[in-house]
């Protein structure tokens, strides 16, 4: 099956989600207990998953999901049923995540359809903002470009709901990448124009667990991704425009955000490889490599292809075919 086919598929069975386990679940009483337990455990797995990849966590976050749906069957008093609803779905959305990290699209996508339903049964708007924009991420991975613009669009509609101005910028640094995707210079820097706007707005705002990691080091990443994504479709002078968002991005991440450094650190060997400084380019490839070999996390190593294109620009020379071949080693040494 072709990419494009692949993703067409994908976002069919995405649409075509109930989110309905059809499980007969007996009733035990529930409390604001045991919703903080979930809430502490989907807490200690997102934080997993951001500092090692989804391929460390998923086995716990599918474990944790039978017990946590077991609970919507219990019985409890009416305040603690919409804030249930809502960790279950942020756990799902938690899976959803996991999955695709670990190249599991059909698996994501069928656990981010349970989260929005149970974000939808919770009121909770916030939350459906951020479960379209994950589901909306990985369209844009498998480059289905115009669907993840209709989840990021949908997004921002409940983001509008939920009065989020973090969700809002979220939103709108993820349109300016599938903008910059279809080569739309215009639209993809209005977004990013936007987004800078709207987190600024956001500022003093307590966020929300499933948004807290989208800080002025994120908004950085993705401002320096944007530019790095115009300067492979459109012109190499985009991706210098993005160099200082991606090194302070770069000096941003900590080991707690392990897999976003290693992600930032790619886009700026990309860039430098785009525009044929070679020995930079060949130094942060170095620290790409290794920091992806480390991470459980198939769709970080996927994401160095754009690092061997943009080598192969340069393969007469022996830096860019290092930077080549070291990548082909790493994919045949299984890291």
């Amino acid at each position: 099956m072709s990419g494009a086919a692949r993703s067409a598929a994908l976002y069919g069975r995405r649409a075509a989600m109930t989110g309905s386990d059809g499980r007969d679940r007996s009733g035990v009483h529930v409390g604001l207990a045991d919703v903080r337990r979930l809430e502490d455990t989907v807490a200690r797995l997102r934080a997993q998953d951001y500092r090692c990849g989804g391929g460390a966590c998923g086995d716990a976050v599918a474990e944790a999901l039978p017990r946590a749906l077991e609970l919507l069957g219990g019985t409890m008093r009416g305040k603690v049923r919409p804030r249930l609803c809502t960790a279950v779905a942020d756990l799902c959305n938690l899976a959803g995540w996991t999955s695709f990290d670990d190249d599991r699209p059909e698996a994501a996508l069928e656990a981010f359809a349970q989260a929005l339903s149970l974000a939808v049964e919770a009121g909770n708007h916030d939350l459906q903002a951020n479960i379209r924009y994950r589901a909306g991420r990985l369209l844009l991975h498998y480059d289905a470009v115009d669907p993840a613009l209709t989840e990021f669009a949908r997004g921002r509609e409940a983001a509008g709901r939920a009065r989020s101005p973090l969700a809002q910028a979220i939103l709108s640094a993820n349109q300016a990448w599938a903008y910059a995707k279809k080569a739309d210079v215009t639209a993809a820097l209005g977004c990013l124009g936007r987004a800078r706007t709207e987190f600024a707005d956001a500022a003093g705002a307590e966020p929300s667990p499933w948004a807290a990691f989208f800080g002025a080091t994120d908004l950085a990443a993705m401002i320096g991704t944007v530019h790095a994504e115009l300067a492979q479709v459109v012109d190499v002078r985009h991706g210098r425009e993005g160099i200082p968002a991606l090194v302070d991005a770069i000096d941003g991440y900590g080991p707690e955000m392990a897999r976003s450094r290693s992600l930032t650190v790619i886009w700026l060997a990309t860039v430098h490889a785009l525009g044929g400084d070679l020995d930079v380019a060949a130094e942060a490839g170095r620290e790409a490599i290794e920091l992806a070999g480390v991470l459980r996390s198939p769709r970080t190593r996927q994401r160095l292809r754009t690092l061997s294109a943009a080598a192969r620009r340069h393969r007469h020379d022996a830096r860019a075919r290092e930077i080549i071949e070291r990548i082909e080693m790493a994919g045949q040494s299984g890291q």
